[in-house]
Parts: structure tokens; sequence; C-alpha cells
């Protein structure tokens, strides 16, 4: 299955903490953002710090207020692990029952959660997949 590039196009001055931006080509986490006033003869700036979403490596870009920015639209997905081989988890979609792999998350702490037959929530990013969280059974 080819996982379109989904992107969408947004005035930087109406990005917030919390929310995404591509920046340098990799999507971040936006983690602050300062806005300047208008000078006498320019444009109101924003410099934005984000956070990359697969490398955890801080990024900083400066830009004009009104500028247009690329925000990656994240596909939020429900999946079953069904075999553990050993760099990464094979994974079920829960609704598709489409079987793909997907690397170990980076975070240990969230890797020694994830076992055989555990739901997890799968995010699909530019293209990539990512294990972001377990989910809890009810």
């Amino acid at each position: 299955m080819v996982i379109p590039m989904s992107i969408r196009r947004v005035e930087a001055r109406t990005l917030k903490p919390g929310g995404y931006i591509i920046v340098d080509d990799m999507p971040s986490r936006v983690v602050n953002v300062e806005k300047s006033k208008p000078g006498k003869h320019g444009a109101a700036k924003i410099t934005l710090e984000a956070v990359g979403f697969f490398d955890n490596r801080k990024r900083q870009a400066i830009m004009p207020a009104d500028r247009m920015v690329d925000v990656p639209i994240i596909d939020k997905k429900a999946a079953t692990v069904i075999a553990d081989m050993g760099e990464s988890f094979s994974l079920m979609d829960s609704e598709t029952f489409e079987t793909y792999e997907v690397p170990k998350p980076a975070d240990q702490d969230l890797a020694a959660q994830i076992t055989l037959n555990t739901s997890v929530e799968v995010w699909f990013v530019l293209e990539k997949r990512v294990i972001m969280r377990v989910k809890s059974e009810k």
C-alpha cells in the first residue's frame, strides 16, 4: 500500500505550542513560539522551536508571520502486534487487517510495554509509520 504524502499549508502566525510543522524536511512538534511586533518598515517575525518527530532533535526557524508553512496531516490508526521481528514489530491494522512492519520505538519505556497481541496506536506521517502509544484495554 502506498501512503500519500499528506501536508497542508497554514500561515506561520497560526502555529501554537503542541502543534506540528515541517522544519528541514522533518515533521516536528512545536515547543515554543515567539512573535515579534512589526517594525516601521517590516512585517512581524515568528521564532519557532520544534522537536523532530522521528529523531527528537531540536530545530529552530525564524520567518515572517505571514509565511505559508507546511503542516503534516497525521493519520492515526489502531493496530495489533502480531510478531517481534528483532528491530521492528509486525502489526495488523485493526480495521483493514493489512499487515506491515514498523520500527521499534526509540522510547525504551514504550518499547517495554509492547508484547504480542498488544493493541497500539500507529501514526502515519510523511510516508513513515511510528508506534506512538499502547492502547489500554477496556
